[in-house]
């Protein structure tokens, strides 16, 4: 090979960026679910059940989120040129506009719920410095929460595969001070303390066990959200087959560390005495109640860590979704500029401009932020439901199988986890589903300008009808906020 050619090819891999093996790919699936919602598990579980209905509730979760898992498994390998999860599947499975409404919830699911985390890094920091405040919502709590913001913005800008090894570094980090927490409360843990009022039946304002797991299960909808990393970042993998082993491994991981949380935590306080805890951080005062103050402040760090882990890998997914359906014409070619080192630079400049000014809105009005949070993780659900729907169709349909080849299994976890998710859709309220038609309308408009700009009609048939119930619902929800009939915001 001549010295030209030797250069040339050293140019061309400088320009390529590098995949993504299993270990960065499980953990931006681990780092994406494992966030701040672990830390105030103890509290938010025990607020309304018994030990009892805690087991039920993450068997039923357990069951549902492994459907799905196991659809994003399979669609990764039986569909392999689509490579940006949830969004792709919903449009090859239900046309170009589902598959933008896919898209477009998701990334505002993303992009709002990295204002909660980089705010709540700081309100676990108040324990520390009191200037921060409880809910991370202070003028210099804003002012430090605008720095991560840039340098993590930075930091994907230099190319995802080494946000992805950072984001391992960060992994292994969180897991640590949680893995301490379950040896030691292991150690302290109390048998008679935890089997005492097991189904709740000695305190009546918990209701009977239906009601029990339902209240769980609003807890464990929110904690399980980031299952589908992998498959977002599918186009970034070295190895097809590692997106579905990262899934499974990353649920393996989260569902065993959940579980070990919430009820090892039943072990060395009630259910009262944990409902009343603070519900930031109650795993530090858990672990206090075993060992003393220090085990609350190694909480509290781990707490810190674990949420920068998340917001990083979060920060990923809320550029890539975008990014991806940009290139298809799905959004403006904005969201399409990709720098020197592969990122989605265009996608991240609009998604974090977005960020920042949601942190000066917590400045101003932390409620009004809360709300649209809380809206904006119901609307996630819509593309998982449609994940698990287009595994169902494949599998009903033949699609992608060779002949002969058996399709009963993925038809019945496809089936499950499209069941399961509606489910998690009812159970989230109408108020916030009302609420969610807002943001799929504002959505309609861009939609039809990128379809414009390339030349390509942006509804046919069923979309043009689909499209205008969503503008419907979502004056009908502005009419039921302008009179008062819901008070979210």
């Amino acid at each position: 090979m001549s010295v030209t050619e030797t250069t040339q090819s050293s140019v061309a891999a400088e320009k390529t960026p590098r995949k993504l093996g299993l270990v960065p790919l499980a953990a931006l699936v681990v780092g994406s679910m494992i966030g701040g919602g672990i830390f105030s598990l103890p509290q938010n579980m025990a607020k309304g059940a018994s030990p009892g209905a805690v087991i039920i509730g993450w068997l039923i979760t357990g069951i549902g989120m492994l459907a799905l898992a196991f659809v994003y498994q399979g669609l990764s390998t039986r569909k392999p040129q689509l490579d940006a999860g949830p969004y792709a599947y919903a449009r090859a499975g239900f046309g170009d506009f589902v598959g933008f409404n896919s898209a477009w919830g998701y990334w505002l699911s993303a992009w709002l719920g990295n204002v909660s985390y980089v705010v709540l890094i700081f309100g676990a920091m108040s324990y520390f410095y009191p200037a921060f405040g409880e809910e991370g919502n202070t003028v210099q709590a804003i002012i430090g929460a605008s720095v991560v913001l840039w340098v993590t913005h930075a930091l994907v800008l230099m190319g995802i595969r080494q946000a992805a090894i950072i984001n391992v570094v960060t992994t292994i980090a969180k897991l640590a001070p949680i893995a301490l927490f379950v040896v030691l409360v292991a150690v302290a843990f109390n048998m008679p303390k935890f089997s005492f009022d097991f189904w709740g039946m000695q305190t009546p304002d918990l209701g009977g066990i239906m009601a029990q797991v339902q209240s769980t299960m609003l807890v464990t909808l929110w904690v399980f959200i980031g299952i589908e990393g992998a498959s977002v970042v599918s186009g970034r993998a070295a190895n097809r087959a590692d997106i579905g082993r990262a899934t499974i491994i990353g649920f393996v991981i989260a569902l065993s560390v959940y579980l070990l949380v919430s009820l090892l935590s039943f072990g060395l306080m009630s259910q009262a005495e944990l409902a009343g805890l603070p519900a930031a951080a109650s795993m530090a005062n858990v672990l206090e109640q075993a060992v003393g103050p220090w085990g609350s402040v190694v909480v509290r760090i781990g707490l810190v860590v674990s949420v920068a882990g998340a917001f990083l890998s979060w920060t990923v997914f809320a550029a890539e979704i975008p990014f991806r359906a940009a290139k298809e014409g799905m959004l403006p070619a904005v969201f399409a500029t990709e720098n020197k080192h592969g990122s989605p630079a265009g996608a991240l400049w609009i998604t974090n401009i977005f960020v920042q000014i949601f942190l000066i809105v917590t400045l101003y009005a932390n409620s009004t932020y809360l709300a649209l949070f809380y809206i904006a993780s119901t609307a996630i659900l819509v593309p998982y439901v449609l994940s698990g729907a287009y595994a169902f169709k494949l599998a009903l349909s033949g699609e992608g199988y060779n002949a002969g080849e058996r399709r009963g299994r993925d038809m019945f976890y496809g089936g499950l986890a499209t069941v399961y998710g509606a489910w998690l859709v009812y159970a989230a309220g109408p108020a916030y589903l009302l609420m969610c038609a807002i943001l799929y309308a504002a959505g309609v408009p861009i939609y039809w300008y990128a379809r414009a700009k390339n030349g390509e009609k942006a509804f046919s048939g069923i979309e043009a009808w689909l499209g205008v119930g969503i503008v419907i619902a979502a004056l009908i929800a502005a009419y039921e906020m302008w009179t008062g009939a819901i008070s979210a915001l």
